[in-house]
């Protein structure tokens, strides 16, 4: 007798939004998703691509079967340690070649990586590693600026769930785990013996990635095998990634944007990635000397370390057949002398594109259209379901499709707030369509969140206000983003202030919010003194106005007034 086809998820996780099986089952007969897992589909890649390198750093290659074999060993000693498929584990790890042979070995073992980033302190891990309940915490080890060893043991005293701590680099610290160690002690044959009682399913989450953060600290993002396949794959179709192809993509590996539009296509499609261990624009270049990338997505900080090399003919472009970019596609393009495809996407999902074939206004000024033809947008007035459908219209932004989410994990209110009454995901973004030679291409306009986008992170301004608004001089604190060439935005906080105190400095906030466990990154760069925070006609604090403040007073002071 014929097993039944599954279209849906066999043992539902506490907490999880799974996609309704009927939308399932329409991805699945139109061949978008597969019953196959994330391990399945990197296997088959490893195997048809094995003596090609497929990591490539200043410290030594791995080709495709040493990556498969490392892999191999590395789950079955977390296997071995203890660890179970489902179980969860934080990632707080730097952009390396450890990273990757840790997140492969948790897709092989069935575990869960949480996407924290590296940058992240006691404030969003606390959160994070609770909400998750992880079992394990994966940190680098040899940060010369902070020692994330002693952080995690820390932190494993105030998470009741983590049992180990595994050191991915470095001289071993503490009473951490070494990674070198697990590989060394970690037969091959064993390892495989371990990981083929390891049964996973198709329809089960595979990631927990993170929200940009809009209300309070990060939000949990699950995504699932065949889902995020489908992602990754669709993504490398539409830019045409293939096994000759080489990513320098040094923008943190743990975002949605490197893991799903990035190396975990190419490592899918079975070309090289080169890893810049550190960020300094010695390190940065050399990588890129060393590789000559056929793709790479430099923008903001990076590209400022990199553009006197880029200048002068110091980094070779010759290779160079795409770049992707969030915007500034003329400049970019005249900068490197490649093919620049502007990117719009999110974590919970849906993925737009250009591509070298569109309409020059499109390349130029808008974000393509989405990687998927079941991908579904609609633009709604702001903050209702009245659906826009005229061109050139501004309206907030809602998505469905065979790899956006249906809920974020354990959040029933939030969710109930986030998607409309036919499950679109509403992401706070604006845009506009425009139909051109039958085909729709959309525009990015700005965001209806109250975030601060910084070099690409996106920051929550109502988390920084409320542990700016914890020093003793402040009374109220409203946080807003600052126009910058570099970073894009920056953050600046407005304050007022409590009697008899004067304001404090910017490097004394950030030892303030230092010892409120607060990522730097999210650290205000700027302070302004108010005497009342503006507010609405309802009594809400005025973001526009506080906006406007700060662009004026940097426009006066560029202008030398």
């Amino acid at each position: 007798m014929r097993t039944p086809l599954q279209y849906q998820v066999q043992d539902p996780l506490p907490g999880v939004v799974y996609a309704p099986p009927g939308d399932l089952r329409r991805y699945l007969d139109a061949g978008l998703l597969t019953r196959e897992t994330m391990p399945e589909a990197l296997r088959a890649s490893f195997a048809a691509h094995g003596p090609r390198i497929a990591l490539a750093s200043a410290e030594g290659e791995l080709t495709y079967e040493q990556l498969d074999e490392t892999t191999d060993r590395l789950a079955g000693a977390w296997l071995e340690l203890g660890l179970r498929p489902l179980d969860r584990v934080v990632f707080q790890i730097g952009n390396c070649p450890e990273l990757v042979l840790g997140f492969i070995a948790c897709l092989k073992a069935g575990l869960i990586p949480v996407c924290t980033l590296a940058a992240h302190r006691e404030q969003e891990i606390g959160y994070l590693g609770v909400h998750s309940a992880a079992r394990m915490h994966f940190v680098q080890g040899d940060d010369p600026k902070f020692n994330d060893v002693a952080f995690a043991e820390q932190m494993r005293g105030e998470i009741p769930s983590i049992k180990w701590t595994v050191q991915a680099r470095g001289a071993r610290l503490g009473t951490a785990l070494h990674l070198r160690e697990q590989l060394e002690t970690m037969p091959l044959a064993r390892a495989r013996e371990l990981l083929g009682q390891v049964h996973i399913d198709p329809f089960q989450v595979a990631v927990f990635q993170l929200s940009g953060g809009t209300t309070g600290v990060p939000k949990i993002i699950p995504r699932f095998h065949n889902e995020y396949i489908y992602n990754m794959r669709a993504v490398g179709q539409f830019l045409g990634y293939g096994p000759d192809d080489c990513l320098f993509m040094p923008m943190p590996m743990m975002h949605n944007l490197n893991m799903g539009c990035c190396f975990g296509p190419f490592l899918l499609s079975g070309g090289t990635v080169a890893v810049s261990t550190a960020m300094t624009a010695d390190a940065l270049g050399q990588v890129f000397r060393q590789y000559r990338p056929t793709w790479t997505a430099i923008a903001g900080p990076i590209l400022e370390k990199l553009k006197p090399a880029i200048q002068s003919g110091l980094l070779p472009l010759d290779r160079l057949r795409g770049v992707i970019s969030a915007n500034n596609a003329p400049a970019l393009r005249a900068l490197l002398k490649a093919p620049v495809h502007h990117i719009f996407g999110m974590t919970e999902g849906v993925i737009m594109l250009t591509r070298e074939d569109d309409p020059q206004v499109v390349q130029d000024t808008m974000v393509g259209h989405p990687v998927s033809g079941m991908d579904q947008v609609k633009l709604f007035q702001i903050g209702t379901e009245e659906e826009i459908t005229e061109e050139g219209v501004i309206g907030e932004c809602a998505f469905a499709g065979p790899y956006t989410i249906h809920g974020y994990y354990d959040a029933a209110d939030r969710n109930a707030q986030t998607f409309t009454s036919h499950g679109f995901y509403r992401s706070g973004d604006l845009m506009l369509f425009r139909d051109i030679g039958g085909v729709r291409y959309w525009q990015f306009c700005g965001r209806t969140k109250d975030v601060v986008d910084r070099a690409g992170e996106k920051v929550n301004c109502e988390e920084v206000e409320l542990l700016v608004s914890r020093h003793p001089a402040v009374t109220s604190a409203g946080v807003v983003g600052m126009p910058d060439k570099v970073y894009g935005e920056r953050i600046c906080a407005f304050i007022t202030l409590a009697d008899q105190h004067a304001a404090p400095t910017v490097a004394a906030l950030g030892i303030f919010l230092q010892e409120q466990g607060l990522a730097r990154f999210k650290w205000p760069e700027r302070i302004e003194v108010l005497a009342e925070l503006p507010l609405t006609k309802s009594g809400k604090l005025s973001k526009p106005l506080l906006k406007q403040l700060i662009t004026d007073k940097l426009a006066a002071e560029a202008a030398g007034h």
